[in-house]
């Protein structure tokens, strides 16, 4: 979920739209004006500008206008228009930023009395949604939270006129509180069914016993864009006041909407020297926080993530976009600048894939980083990190770029301080390496009998599953079946270890529950669009399903608390929406939670440790992972409970359960900016409910230094107040007792200290490390690694599909129509491999043009026709007739090709070739015509000739074809070179003189039946052509008439047959 502010343009144009079906006597009649507006011509359209008095203002998310001078009332349009004018595109400083103000809003002015005014808000909570209304409303409505009247009405239900009179209204006067009561009804309507998360009226004036919104402030939840599209209309989410919006940041905008992974963009400071490219969402955060809590936030350029395992392009373009931004200009002063490539172990993105894409841009922008004294800091690792780390330093080289990559052994943002030049790099540190403590059995959320279902076809996260089960030497695999809506009941091929074992895969949850009695797990992979509907039906099956799991981001959030409220009538762990889940180790793990395979042994996820971590973000869960294993004993279970405002298991639900389970010894707890629930914890401390050991960080300490309202990476990663900000609640805990670390860079050494106490007090006492296990390797990976090698079954050098894009012969789809090479060009790639000449294209076009039919007699459209009027599909009459082609039709060129360009070679005259034909009673291919002569040539041979003649390097087959015509012609004037013969004599001297084959070639494209395939390509559009033309017409079943067949019957067979 992602809470957006709207201008107050688009929330009452949405309010006047929703109330407009309601009979409401309030019309909202309002203009939004921008530089581009003209201004002379609007009366024109708003024709109430010049009858009414006025109000104007900017519509710039900017708050207290009134007290800022930034409104003019009781106008009229000359003088609005004049104080627009004055104000448009000036600087103005307003809520402690300066900028230009370019949007305003005029509406009519409505006269009224301080007493008419009153202050409404509704805003979601995790509970439903809570009312404030105060009797009072304007500028100085002073601390409305301490005055206002409260009410929560609970998710999913309405309150009525009477329930909010009640709650809300008791201070006003009998007449005002009907029409306050049905417009504070209506007004949750739209709230609701807008999927608004925020709304403010102040004030809202009661004139007449009718409601007139005067101000107002609006967020949208903009995840439910899929919901509502056709309600919102064109609804535009703008910029805080004080942030310019950058085109590069809506070119990512506009990709992150096209993909299902992650790409965010915020530029903070274009002139900055440090500039961020970093993986995964709470990572993102963390790495602003470290430039930040080391003293360089005002040098911090941007903020911005890739995530959800981005392609080549998308990760090419996102990585272009960062570096164009930031070699724009070099420094003011001279200096260098940084770009760190960072992030965290990811779960199952390929790095090296990623960093192709990075390689793409750097490749590209090399000069320009040169230039502005550019130095790279790379730190990353997950799926595949070996390779993509290769790739980078073999970039280093290449380009002779001052790249410095790290891997998992180094921490996470140690980076940022080798980057600043804070400190030097160091020698990575090896693990702890402290063995398993002692563990009583099935004390944690999972068992090594834990079974689940797996909701959609994601057959990578089964694997891993089913990996993680094998690793940790389960009896069993902890996934009973797949369910996947859009197949019917069928099994899926996975491994079991070494062993291929068929998984069944089932249509409907009902029937897969039915069958799988055992299972108590759900973890759906649905998309946002069907999570909601998905998750609503497992939940409906409490008496079987315990816990379930909603992996997809961009659930909207009306849709989640109503999720949350049934998940917890019915007494189900709900974890999620945006989450990549948790694990258990030694026990169970959801979908990717954990990494590949390499990074569950390297983390010693394979067995229990002695800590439980809750973290917000999936992606640093994995680092957690890291974190834990090189300072303690290693993790007994870990939770990622999503980055979402509200998610189904709170940190609070998490650290409680690990307090009630003996073999936790000391708790992590990694939270973010925004939100309330770190007090919660705050206060169990206090309370006495959490009395182990607890290390906790909360990221997002940046946003301090921001002068506007920074939307991080998870979507509830915002703080709404003071409170929710990470600096408030890192001093919140450390308050309580927790053990807090100065930064995250110093986070894996709070827990280390952490451990190291518990060692001493014998808390923890470790065994020795067991041996780990093994998996054996998937083929594909270890293929994709380099490490085993097998001869193809098939080889293919025309096309290639694997990668980001396709390629024809080499040449990316994309590139195919930007330059625009026609069909021409795409067979020239195809059929030859080679980009041949525009004119060879061209050629090829025309040929495709000239032999794309010859009328519905000859033998080929004839056998289509009847296929297709015996009720045949298009691909069985069109092959009817494409059978037809041969040496009789159509498969003349390649003979007529063959023929002519042997008689050339030999140096024989035109002449003794005819005759010596004649002597071998040998047809001349490629000379004939039934219809045409020489007094009554083909076109299609002129078009043919004109343009060999006029665009091809040389023509002597085809002159030489042209002199056998003037022989052949005297001894018939329809012994003309024909289509046929002239296609294959230009197409024999295109192959010769274009430069770009061989002789050998050229004779083997030929002998291979290029020819007689140009024909079956043209043939085939005429086929369809007459397919189609018999279908449309409705011809029936055809049947040859008897009196245009010649019946030849021997005598004895009609005799009478001999009496038996």
């Amino acid at each position: 979920m992602s809470a957006k502010a709207i201008r107050e343009y688009d929330g009452k144009r949405l309010l006047t739209e929703f109330l407009s079906t309601r009979g409401a006597s309030w019309t909202g009649r309002q203009v939004l004006i921008t530089p581009e507006t003209d201004l002379e011509a609007l009366p024109g359209t708003y024709p109430w500008l010049k009858e009414c008095k006025l109000v104007a203002k900017p519509d710039q998310l900017i708050k207290r206008r009134g007290k800022g001078g930034l409104i003019t009332l009781n106008c009229d349009w000359d003088a609005a228009k004049a104080w627009i004018k004055e104000r448009m595109e000036k600087e103005v400083e307003a809520d402690n930023v300066k900028a230009e103000l370019n949007r305003f809003l005029v509406e009519p002015f409505l006269p009224h009395e301080q007493k008419e005014e009153v202050y409404i808000c509704i805003q979601s909570t995790r509970e439903g949604e809570e009312f404030l209304f105060h009797h009072e409303g304007g500028v100085d409505v002073g601390d409305v939270d301490a005055k206002a009247k409260r009410m929560v009405n609970p998710i999913g239900a309405t309150p009525t006129e009477e329930e909010l009179t009640a709650a809300l209204l008791t201070e006003l006067t009998p007449d005002a509180q009907a029409p306050v009561a049905k417009f504070i009804s209506q007004l949750f309507q739209m709230f609701t069914q807008y999927h608004f998360v925020y709304l403010e009226i102040n004030p809202l004036v009661v004139k007449e016993n009718v409601c007139f919104p005067l101000d107002m402030a609006a967020k949208i939840d903009e995840t439910a864009h899929f919901e509502c599209e056709k309600v919102w209309g064109d609804l535009e989410f703008p910029a805080p006041f004080g942030r310019a919006p950058h085109p590069e940041e809506a070119f990512i905008h506009g990709l992150d909407a096209k993909t299902g992974a992650s790409l965010k963009l915020t530029i903070l400071n274009p002139k900055g020297r440090v500039w961020l490219m970093v993986a995964g969402g709470g990572a993102s955060v963390i790495y602003a926080d470290t430039v930040t809590d080391l003293g360089f936030g005002k040098e911090l350029a941007n903020y911005g993530e890739y995530s959800g395992a981005p392609n080549e392009t998308l990760t090419y373009e996102y990585a272009k976009t960062v570096l164009k931004l930031m070699t724009n200009e070099p420094d003011a002063e001279g200096r260098e600048k940084v770009l760190i490539i960072g992030g965290g172990i990811a779960n199952f993105t390929d790095v090296a894939a990623t960093f192709k894409g990075i390689v793409r841009a750097l490749t590209e922008f090399r000069d320009r980083l040169t230039a502005v004294k550019a130095k790279i800091w790379v730190r990353r690792a997950g799926p595949n990190w070996q390779e993509g780390l290769k790739l980078m330093k073999q970039t280093a080289l290449n380009l002779d770029l001052p790249i410095r990559v790290h891997g998992p052994e180094t921490h996470m943002t140690a980076v940022v301080s080798y980057a600043l030049g804070l400190s030097e790099p160091k020698p990575a540190a090896a693990a702890a390496g402290y063995g398993p403590s002692k563990q009583e059995a099935n004390q944690g959320m999972f068992t090594n009998q834990t079974r689940a279902i797996i909701y959609g076809m994601q057959l990578q996260a089964v694997q891993q599953m089913m990996d993680f089960d094998y690793l940790c030497k389960r009896d069993k695999p902890s996934v009973a079946a797949i369910v996947f809506p859009f197949s019917g009941d069928h099994s899926q091929r996975v491994y079991w270890g070494g062993k291929e074992v068929m998984l069944p895969c089932y249509s409907k949850l009902e029937t897969a529950l039915r069958t799988h009695p055992d299972v108590s797990v759900m973890v759906n992979f649905a998309s946002y669009r069907s999570a909601f509907a998905s998750t609503m039906e497992a939940l409906s099956h409490s008496g079987q399903i315990k816990t379930v799991a909603v992996i997809a981001e961009g659930v909207p959030e009306r849709q989640t608390r109503m999720l949350i409220k049934e998940a917890e009538r019915r007494c189900v762990n709900f974890i999620g929406p945006a989450t990549v889940g948790g694990l258990q180790p030694g026990a169970f793990r959801i979908g990717n939670t954990g990494g590949a395979i390499e990074n569950i042994v390297a983390c010693k996820l394979y067995r229990p440790g002695s800590v439980g971590y809750v973290s917000k973000s999936g992606g640093m869960s994995n680092e957690l992972n890291n974190i834990i294993s090189r300072n303690t004993d290693g993790v007994a279970e870990g939770l990622a409970i999503g980055g979402d405002r509200y998610p189904g298991t709170r940190f609070l639900d998490v650290l409680l359960r690990y307090e009630q389970n003996p073999n936790i010894k000391m708790l992590v707890l990694l939270g973010e900016v925004g939100g309330t629930d770190e007090y919660d914890v705050c206060e169990a401390i206090k309370t006495g409910k959490i009395t182990k050991p607890l290390v906790a960080w909360c990221v997002g300490t940046c946003a301090k230094c921001f002068s506007f309202e920074v939307q991080f990476g998870h979507a509830g990663a915002l703080a709404r107040s003071q409170m929710e900000t990470a600096h408030a609640k890192n001093e919140a805990m450390a308050e309580a007792g927790a053990h807090v670390p100065s930064s995250f860079d110093t986070f894996g050494d709070k827990i280390n200290e952490v451990f190291q106490k518990l060692l001493d007090e014998k808390v923890v006492c470790p065994e020795e490390e067991p041996e780990p296990p093994q998996v054996p390797m998937d083929y594909s990976w270890a293929k994709k690694l380099g490490l085993i090698r097998k001869p193809a079954a098939f080889l293919s050098s025309i096309v290639d599909e694997r990668g980001e894009e396709l390629t024809y012969a080499g040449m990316p789809i994309s590139k195919v129509f930007e330059e625009d090479i026609g069909i021409g060009g795409v067979l020239s790639l195809l059929w030859f491999r080679r980009r041949l000449p525009a004119y060879a294209a061209k050629f090829i076009e025309i040929v495709l043009m000239v032999t794309a039919d010859h009328g519905p007699a000859v033998s080929g459209a004839h056998n289509t026709i009847v296929t297709a009027r015996a009720g045949k599909d298009l691909v069985s009459s069109l092959v009817s007739g494409l059978l037809t082609i041969g040496p009789r039709f159509g498969g003349a060129l390649d003979e007529a090709a063959t023929m002519f360009a042997n008689a050339f070679d030999t140096g024989v005259s035109a002449e003794s070739f005819v005759n010596n034909m004649k002597k071998e009673n040998k047809l001349i291919m490629g000379i004939g015509h039934k219809l045409k002569s020489i007094h009554n040539p083909d076109k299609r041979v002129t078009i043919v000739k004109d343009f060999a003649k006029k665009h091809f390097p040389s023509t002597e087959i085809l002159d030489f074809a042209l002199a056998v015509e003037q022989v052949t012609t005297k001894k018939k004037a329809n012994l003309i070179l024909n289509v046929d013969g002239c296609i294959a004599c230009a197409f024999v001297d295109l192959l010769r003189s274009c430069g770009h084959f061989t002789r050998q070639e050229a004779d083997e494209s030929i002998a291979h039946g290029t020819l007689n395939g140009l024909f079956v390509m043209g043939r085939t559009a005429g086929f369809i052509g007459h397919f189609l033309d018999q279908k449309r017409l409705k011809q029936g079943l055809y049947r040859h008439p008897v009196d245009d067949i010649n019946y030849i019957v021997e005598e004895e067979v009609m005799s009478p047959l001999a009496p038996q």
